[in-house]
């Protein structure tokens, strides 16, 4: 027995609990674990005294690991005689793991709260940044990752300026090079997000900078109950010839009619992101060649995760570049910003209403984060403290 007890010590420390004990035939069984009660209370103790010290964060947070694993496991020991035998075996009940679930989600939430609230004495400024890029609606990492690059040192003003000045550089646009140089576009994107609407804009657009002559449309949405009547009515008003596909497979040769044509705008059908049929028919329209550029549409008013899924369900169709549409609509622009700043995908113009040609311009990275600061103060977009320190508690320690 006493062999037994010095390996139980040995394995789980000195706040180790015998949970049972019996004779066998080869020797004493001790069934051991660790005393949950009172490592709770070790860890409290530890937490006020890091509060009152200079906490460090990893620190805490190995710690809290430790005691989990450690919880995890209880030991049984046989005593043969002489011999020792040590079996490491799972002792820990379903009730007993639940416990330990909620102890490192309390001790998570601890120890961000600290880690933000030690962010905050040290680095103003830069807690400062990082409410008002939330309440732009940037996304957490993408915040973190431009209060990063500041300076540890300087004025509100100047750092706000910083900032913001990052965020404009990172936005990739194109410019207004199809209504300059022309192209062959085909805009894609998921029912609704204003395909049509952008197309028709962008022809009135180059007929009343370069004329009719140059321009050709194809009108590939044959699952829309009236897209070609709609496109066609386009054509007839602006005098340019409307050529109408049942399918993205007749596109090729369609194109190569339509050479000699400046700019070619194709609408193509809208289909949820989510249909099982959409990969293929994008992989199928990525291969038509390199003279087809796909141009994604997206509805700013929608959720900066919607966003991000379409940027991904997207992708085999290869956009070069996006359409903003319904910017007048969003609640918030920072999540959108944050999505095709990742994803390096180029904003090609913004769509702001319903008026054709006139809510239509050339996406400018700058005037469109002045615009997102502006929408976050007008609409009195706020980021509490409890958000922050939960977004932002367990980076702290990396930030300023």
């Amino acid at each position: 027995m006493r062999q037994a007890l010095r390996i139980v010590r040995e394995q789980l420390g000195t706040d180790a609990v015998i949970l049972s004990s019996r004779r066998v035939a080869a020797g004493v069984e001790v069934t051991a674990a660790i005393d949950y009660d009172a490592e709770q209370a070790r860890l409290t103790q530890t937490a006020a005294a890091k509060t009152e010290t200079a906490f460090e964060a990893r620190e805490f947070a190995q710690v809290a690991a430790a005691v989990s694993t450690r919880a995890a496991q209880a030991t049984t020991i046989a005593v043969p005689g002489d011999e020792v035998q040590t079996e490491i075996a799972p002792a820990v009940t379903d009730a007993i793991g639940d416990e330990l679930k909620t102890l490192r989600r309390i001790l998570e939430t601890q120890l961000a709260q600290l880690a933000w609230n030690d962010l905050t004495r040290r680095a103003p400024i830069h807690t400062e940044v990082l409410r008002e890029l939330t309440q732009i609606g940037l996304t957490q990492e993408y915040a973190a990752q431009i209060v990063a690059q500041l300076p540890p040192s300087g004025h509100l003003t100047q750092a706000r300026r910083l900032a913001i000045a990052s965020v404009s550089q990172a936005v990739p646009v194109t410019g207004d090079r199809w209504l300059e140089d022309g192209g062959c576009v085909a805009l894609i994107g998921p029912t609704g997000v204003g395909k049509t609407t952008t197309l028709t804009k962008l022809a009135v657009r180059w007929v009343l900078r370069h004329g009719p002559r140059e321009l050709a449309l194809i009108s590939a949405d044959a699952a829309r109950i009236g897209a070609h009547d709609t496109i066609r009515a386009l054509g007839q008003m602006l005098g340019v010839p409307v050529h109408v596909v049942d399918g993205l497979g007749e596109i090729p040769e369609l194109l190569t009619r339509l050479g000699s044509y400046r700019l070619i705008l194709i609408d193509t059908p809208g289909t949820s992101q989510r249909d099982a049929q959409l990969a293929t028919r994008l992989a199928e329209l990525a291969s038509i060649g390199p003279r087809l550029e796909t141009a994604l549409v997206i509805s700013a008013s929608t959720q900066a995760g919607a966003i991000e899924e379409c940027v991904a369900r997207y992708a085999p169709a290869k956009p070069a570049c996006c359409v903003l549409t319904k910017v007048d609509e969003a609640a918030s622009l920072g999540g959108v910003i944050s999505v095709v700043t990742r994803a390096r995908l180029p904003i090609s113009y913004l769509s702001e209403g319903q008026r054709v040609p006139e809510d239509l311009r050339p996406a400018r990275a700058l005037e469109l984060v002045t615009s997102a600061v502006q929408l976050a103060q007008t609409t009195g977009a706020a980021a509490d403290e409890d958000l922050l320190r939960r977004r932002f508690g367990d980076i702290a320690h990396g930030l300023a």
